[in-house]
This record gives C-alpha cells, structure tokens and sequence, in this order.
C-alpha cells in the first residue's frame, strides 16, 4: 500500500485560489498572514543581497549602487537605436552590387504601388471632402450667391438699408409696455365725470333741492345716439373689408391704384421733417466711411446725397470733386457728378470721366444725352464706337439717331459684321430691309446664331407678311427640328408665351404654326395630354388670347378628334368669345366626328334656331334622330322647336312618338307641361294618371297632378295626391312644401304645420323646409313661435344664406340688420343670397355705391340665380341709367338663369311658357318685394 496521500488530502499548490476557474477572486486576511512582527533589518537585506548575487555571479552591491550597471536602466544597446547599423545579425553578411540593384528595384515597386494607390486615395479624399462639404457648407459658401447680388445694388438700395436699431431697449419698452394695464371705463363714470362741475339750478315741485343721489343719477345719462352712430361706423368699416376682402392677408380682390398712390405721396418724407441731428450724426459717419476707405465710391456718393438731400447742393458737388479725384475709374461716382452738374458744367465732366473710363458704355451713353444737338449726338456716339465697337447699346442708340432709312440699314450692316452674336442687331436690320432683302437678312443671321428661337420666329412672322401662308408652318417646322439639333429648344409653357406675343401683335397665323409644332414638345402619349392642354387653354383665355386658346384646341381635336369634352369646350369658347359663323362650323365638324353625343346635336340646332333658319334647325334633329332614335333629349328639343313656332299638332304627335319609343318619366312630364300651356287640363290629368301608373316614383308628376287640381278649383283632391305623392317621394323637398301651402290656403294651419314636421324628419337640415317653417308661423301672426323656429333652423343650418336673410329682412329690427348681416357673412362670406341682402341694406341706406358692389358681387359668384339679377335690375330702374339696365339685361339673357324661389315660380308657371330670359326677368324684378 503507497504512503501517498489522496488528492483531497493533499496541501493545496502555492497560491491556489478555490473556484478561480469560476470566476472566482482570491484575498488574503489577517489570519492567513499571522501576527504582524518586525520587517527585516537593514543587515538583512544586505546579507540577502550579496548571497542573491552570489548565486548569480556578480559582484556584491556597494553604497554606490551596483557595480557595472550604467545610471539609467536603459539596457538597450546604441546600435539598436539606429536602424542603418546593421550589426550584431547583419555584421558578418557581404553587400555587394546585386544587393543595392535589388534594393533600388524593390524601391521603385514600392513608390509604384504607392503612387498609384495615392492617386486612387486622393480621388477618394476629394470625393468624401466634396460630399462633406456639399452637405455642410461653409458661411461663406450659402451667401456667397447673396453676396454677389450686391454688386448690382444701387445707391438707392444703400442708402434704404435700415440701421440697427438699440434691440434691447426695444426688448425692455416692450416689456414694460406689457405690464402697463388699460381698462376700458364705463359710460357712466365719463358722464359723471363730465357733470360733476356742473351747477344744477332746477328746483323740484316740492321746492326742496335735489340729492346728491338724484344729480349724480342725472349726470350718468349716456348719449346712446353717439355711441350707436360709432357702433354704425365700425359696422361700416366691417362690411367694406368683407366686400373687398382682407388687404392685410392678402386676400384683396380689388385695388383702387389711384388712392395707392395717393397713399404713397403722403407717406414722403421731407428734409425738413428729419430733425438736424440725425443729418449730423449720418454726415459723421459717411465722413467716417470716406475717412477709412478714401477710394470707395458708394461711399463718397452716399454723403454726397445726403448733403443734397439735407438742400446744400454745392457741398455735395464738392464731395463729388474730391471723389472723382481718388475714385477715377467708378463709373458710378462720374455719373453721379454729371448728374449733379448737370445745368453747369456736365459736359466738362463727362469729358474727364471718358478720359479714364474711355471703355464705359454708361458713361458714353450718358454723354450723348447731354447733348441737345443732334449732330453733337452723333458725333459723341462715333467717338464712342471707335473705342468701343462691341457694345450693342451704342450702335442702337446711333440707329435710332439715323432719320433716313438708309443710313440706319449701313449703320446695322456694319454693326452685324462687328457683332455677329446679337440677335436684336439682326432683327433690327431686317425690319429695315425689303421683304426679299430680309430673307436674306433672317438667313445670314440663322446661320450666324444657330439657337435663336427670335430670328426663325421674325422669318415665319415675314412670310406671312408676304402672303406666303403655307411657309409659316414650313419654316416653324425647320425652326423645331433646328433648335433641337442645337439643344436650344424652348420649353412648352416658353412657345406658349411666345404664340401669345405674336397674337398680341397680330401675326394670328404664326401664333397657330407655333402651337401646332410645339403644344406637343416634350409630353409622351402617357402624360395625360388632353388635361393639359386644355388647361393651356384656359389659362390663354384667362389672360384675353383667344387666337392662342383656339388654336390649342384645334391641335387638341386633332390628336383626340373623337374627344366630346375637347368639343364642347372649343364650342364654348367660340360661344362667348368668337362668331357665329365659327360656331356654327366648329359645330358641324364636331357632330361629324362624334355622332353619339345629344348635346353637340342640340347646341347646333339651337345655333340654327337662333339664326333664324327653322328648316335647317329641323334638318340637324332629323340627322340626330337617325344617330340616335331613342334619345329623349333630342326629341324634347324637336317638340320645343315645333311648338316655339306654333307648330301644335306636329309637336303634339312627336310627344305620342316620344312616349312610345323613348318613354321615360321626363317625357311624359313635358307631356303634361305641353298640354296644361295649352289649357288642355283634362288631357293633361289624363297623362299625369297614366304616367303615375308607370313611374309611381316621380316626385314631378305628384307635383303636377296636384297642381292641376288646385287650378281646378278642387283642394281636397289636390291635397290628396300631395299627400300620397309625399309618402311616394319622402325625399322631395317641393313636393314637401306644395303640400303644406296647399294645405295652409285650405285653412288648415295645424294639418300645415304637422307636415313641414314630418318633412324636416325625413329631409332633415334642409335650409328651404326651416325657411317654410318660420313663414308658416309669421303668416299666422305668431311671431314668437317663428323666432323659435329660426333659432331651431340656425342651429341646424348655421350658414344658410336662405336663413339668414329670412331673419334680417323679417324677425330683425332695422337697426339691427347691418349686424346681423356681417354676422351673417362671417358665418359664410361664398352665398350670393347673403351678397344680395348686404346690397339691400346699403340700398336701404342710401349708400348705393356700396349696393352697386354687392349686386355685382352675387351676380357674378353665381349668375345661375334669377333672383339676384331681379333685384339688381329692380335697383336700376331707380337709381341706374337705361344703359346700365340694358346692360345688366343682356347679361342676364346670355346667362340663362334657371334658379331663384321667385324665379322659378314665374318662369314654370303654364301662362308664360313662352316669354323669353327678358321677360321673365322684368316680371320677377317686378313682383319683388
């Protein structure tokens, strides 16, 4: 048996640390130390010492430390130090010849490879500084575009420049404004304040006198009459800047220029309004700016205007003297000088300013207007040409100076050789020339200036002078395929301005080549072209340029001829702003082309209609019938024709067709419409019963049926069918309310009253069914219940201008309309009901100027509604001129207005289904109230 110890019973090894392959951390306590005890003497250590070199075989140390070692401990050796000794390892090799050849050629790699590597890392760095700093530039780099705009600031633009004011004064009067409170003190206290000095003499019956309570009650009296006249001043001012909107917000829709400009002249400052010391202090410092930079020119000019405008004319000469003499090549500093010398001795001047600057264009140009003799002109701008024959301006202001022709065509001859590059020279010439002469003149010049679009736009302009019409288009399209060889091609939107320039001048044949090779530039067949162009177009109306506008359209039609939409508009636009004869042709064109469409059909037989020709009328609804036999539209439009011209019995029998191959609910409408115009009531409750039976749904035969009966005489049978055409049409809000008036003229109020309820739970927050409501009850007498009524139907429908009125003109004192009308307009500021009662007021007012701008303010937001151009004429014929009421009633007829609660019962009643637009309009303006 081995006298081995077991593991576990064996010593641990020399600073084992149990569980340090754990993460475990080893200490030592006081008790694995033992009892702390005295260190080693100093004979110790020594002892320890000498016996450790001993074993190593050095000597022993001494006082003066170890013998053999060096005071620094730095063992290394010098030849360690230096990389070129190659000792100790490399002292016994040979270097020969070879060794150097390779060295030098590993050399020669390796500045090689660095070379090439430094150029790709160079590319790099550049790059990533390039990126850096794109991303992050410099202060001087974001203003440096605004710092070369400076160089072309006037004087003026200086001198404007604010100075920087004391920002924190500012701040702490601005502060301590803020803490300063303001209120608002009462009537009263004003009027106390007012009576309190006041002696009363009155003496009461009783012969007792007055309290102190009793006088100061009767100083409080407040003067309402003032403070309602200011409170109608404001209201005023309100109503003004709604009608012609928030000048401050820029929302102004009109701007009167002579009161603008009345405002600015008010606004100048004079010299003697500027206290003297701000005249000092600013001549201190341009004095201060000329002192520090003697040869800055916007300086001396700066002070020199100061001193004119401070009114010492000869001390700003004087600077400009001085200025002249350190700053003789500023071009600015001369004219400044003639300009101030120029009823003394600007001619000398302007002499000694060429002296220096004999290459200024300014100062030669400025030298000939100081002549007044032509011939001296001449001669200043010859002298001018000699040192400076490249300048443009020149040689035209020696043109213009030439009276005879032919001098100016040698002037410009030679002015081209000496400046081929300028388009306006060349042009300029060939205007002067002959038309043959200007052909070759435009082709000297295309050839000099191969990207101008202006000489290839002047030689399509010439042919067409000449007659040559089939070369304008020739020439605009050589002119397209040019410029894009050059890359000088105009965008799109640039021809369409161009074409525009032309039709302003008159060249209406150009303006249409113009369009038809550039419209198209730049746009593919995905680009939704037809919306594009047809905002072109608008946009070419807009601004007055018909010819432009038509011509985009006959491009558009023929790239989209089947397009209705690009029909009508072309039709519309010649319509309001072309002829008849060009109506009539754009028309036959565009049912050729689109023969489905009823209402390029329709507007051509109404163009002949209105011409007068019935047969030819009658053809193009016999062609339209052929297109389309079952279009309900077209046969409409054949009866109206027939029975406008009294043909009854024709139109008539074309109702029976109409019913039995395009029977709908409107064609058998129009058939009972056609038969009560006629007086037929039996015929036509007969129709009305038989349409029911087929269209049961439609609100317009309840509504008739019903009105027949009431002509009739017969009101319960009227009431009736309104009452099961409401429960057919729940939906229909006249059907609603022919109910409850037929009701109310029975005299059945309550029965009334129970149905607009009923109406307003099934159409609920319809303006026209609360507006019923509240006339119901003031009808009856019951003002209260309509007040409520109103204030219901505002909750609801707060901005209905069909309310609103209501209330203002019925349920609201006089004094109190014109506030509820701004309320009114606040609510919403777009209802042409709303524009019409606001010019009531004013008419009511006697401010008929005011009246004037919201009648026309509701016309044109919606000319749809009859009312309003009732109400405006009605105005007229008190206050306007006949011109100005024949006016308004032509605009009304080419308007066709359709709408309007006073409108349309007129306009639909049987009697005057034959009266026209003006008619109509005089009847409604006369029945108005």
């Amino acid at each position: 048996m081995s006298g081995r110890k077991d593991f576990l019973s064996q010593p641990a090894p020399e600073n084992y640390v149990a569980g340090l392959g754990r993460g475990a951390t080893g200490f030592t306590t006081r008790s694995d130390l033992g009892p702390a005890r005295e260190g080693p003497s100093e004979e110790q250590i020594k002892e320890a010492l000498a016996k450790r070199a001993a074993q190593l075989g050095n000597a022993p140390p001494t006082a003066y430390g170890v013998p053999g070692k060096k005071e620094d401990d730095d063992d290394d050796d010098e030849r360690f130090q230096d990389p070129e000794n190659e000792t100790g390892l490399f002292a016994s090799g040979n270097y020969d010849r070879e060794d150097d050849e390779a060295d030098k050629i590993y050399a020669e790699v390796d500045a090689k490879m660095d070379k090439r590597r430094r150029a790709r890392r160079e590319e790099r760095e550049r790059k990533e500084r390039e990126e850096y700093e794109r991303n992050n530039p410099k202060i001087q780099q974001q203003f440096a575009d605004l710092k070369r705009e400076l160089g072309g600031l006037t004087d003026e633009d200086w001198q404007n420049i604010p100075e920087v004011g004391d920002l924190t004064g500012k701040n702490r009067r601005a502060k301590a404004n803020l803490r300063e409170r303001f209120y608002a003190v009462p009537d009263s206290v004003l009027a106390g304040a007012r009576d309190s000095t006041q002696f009363d003499t009155t003496v009461n019956d009783d012969g007792a006198q007055p309290s102190a309570a009793a006088d100061n009650l009767e100083g409080a009296m407040t003067n309402f009459a003032n403070i309602g006249a200011a409170r109608d001043k404001v209201l005023q001012v309100r109503l003004d800047q709604a009608a012609q909107g928030d000048v401050a917000s820029g929302t102004a829709t009109s701007i009167d220029p002579k009161g603008y400009l009345t405002s600015l002249t008010k606004s100048e400052v004079k010299a003697s309004e500027i206290p003297v010391a701000d005249v000092a202090r600013a001549r201190e410092l341009l004095r201060s700016v000329i002192n520090t930079n003697k040869k800055h020119g916007p300086g001396w000019i700066a002070a020199a205007r100061l001193e004119e405008f401070a009114g010492k004319i000869v001390a700003a000469r004087n600077l400009l003297t001085q200025a002249v003499e350190f700053c003789p090549k500023s071009e600015d500093v001369w004219l400044e000088s003639m300009r101030l010398n120029e009823n003394h001795n600007a001619k000398i001047i302007a002499k000694e300013a060429l002296k220096h600057n004999d290459r200024s264009v300014r100062l030669w140009v400025e030298a000939m207007k100081l002549e007044t003799i032509t011939s001296n002109k001449k001669r200043v701008l010859r002298q001018a040409l000699d040192h400076v024959p490249q300048s443009v301006a020149i040689w035209k202001e020696a043109v213009n100076l030439e009276e005879d022709p032919s001098d100016a065509k040698l002037l410009l001859a030679k002015a081209t050789e000496l400046i081929p590059l300028s388009v306006d020279l060349w042009l300029a010439l060939a205007r002067l020339e002959t038309p043959e002469n200007a052909q070759v003149v435009l082709n000297k010049a295309r050839k000099a200036i191969p990207t101008s679009w202006e000489i290839w736009v002047a030689a399509a302009r010439l042919q067409e002078q000449i007659g040559a019409e089939q070369m304008v288009g020739k020439i605009m399209d050589r002119a397209v395929k040019s410029l894009a060889k050059e890359s000088a091609m105009l965008e799109r939107e640039r021809w369409i301005e161009v074409a525009e320039n032309c039709e302003e001048e008159g060249a209406n044949l150009t303006c249409k080549a113009i369009v038809e090779h550039t419209l198209g530039w730049g746009l593919d067949e995905d680009d939704d072209r037809k919306k594009i162009w047809m905002d072109d177009a608008k946009s070419s109306m807009v601004r007055g340029h018909y010819q432009t506008a038509r011509s985009i359209y006959a491009y558009a039609i023929r790239v989209f001829p089947n397009s209705s939409i690009i029909w009508l508009a072309a039709a519309d636009m010649e319509r309001n702003h072309g002829t008849k004869e060009s109506l009539v042709s754009l028309l036959e064109k565009a049912v050729e082309a689109v023969p489905t469409n009823e209402v390029l059909w329709m507007q051509l037989a109404r163009e002949r209609w209105n011409a007068g020709d019935i047969d030819e009328a009658r053809r193009v609804l016999g062609k339209a019938f052929q297109q389309q036999p079952g279009n309900e539209d077209i046969w409409l439009a054949a009866v109206k024709l027939e029975a406008d011209n009294g043909e009854v019995d024709q139109a008539r029998e074309l109702l029976k067709t109409a019913r039995q191959e395009a029977g709908t609910d409107r064609v058998w409408i129009k058939s009972v419409a056609f038969e009560r115009q006629q007086g037929n009531r039996e015929a036509a409750l007969d129709l009305v019963n038989q349409g029911l039976q087929l269209y049961p749904k439609a609100a317009k035969l309840w509504m008739q049926k019903g009105q027949i009966y009431d002509s009739k005489g017969m009101l319960p049978q009227a009431r009736e069918a309104f009452n099961t055409g409401t429960r057919a049409c729940p939906q229909s809000v006249p059907l609603w309310l022919l109910a409850a008036r037929t009701d109310e003229k029975a005299g059945i109020i309550v029965k009334a009253r129970s149905i607009l309820d009923r109406a307003r739970l099934a159409v609920p927050k319809n303006p026209e069914l609360w507006v019923e409501s509240v006339r119901l009850e003031r009808r009856a007498g019951n003002n209260a219940a309509a007040s409520q009524k109103m204030a219901q139907a505002l909750q609801e429908c707060p901005t209905s201008g069909l309310l609103w009125s209501e209330r203002i003109w019925h349920l609201e004192a006089r004094t109190q309309r014109k506030p509820r009308t701004l309320e009114a307009i606040k609510k919403n500021d777009s209802d042409p009901i709303l524009y019409v009662t606001a010019a009531r007021v004013f008419w009511g007012e006697r401010r008929l100027d005011k009246a004037v701008t919201w009648f026309e303010k509701a016309i044109v937001l919606d000319p749809d509604i009859g009312d309003s151009w009732a109400w405006y004429l009605k105005f007229l014929r008190q206050h306007g001129t006949e011109e100005k009421q024949e006016e308004t009633i032509n605009k009304c007829v080419l308007s066709e207005p359709k709408h309007g609660e006073v409108w349309q019962s007129i306009a639909k009643a049987p009697e005057n289904a034959k009266l026209g637009i003006e008619e109509i309009l005089k009847l409604v303006a006369t029945k108005l109230e």
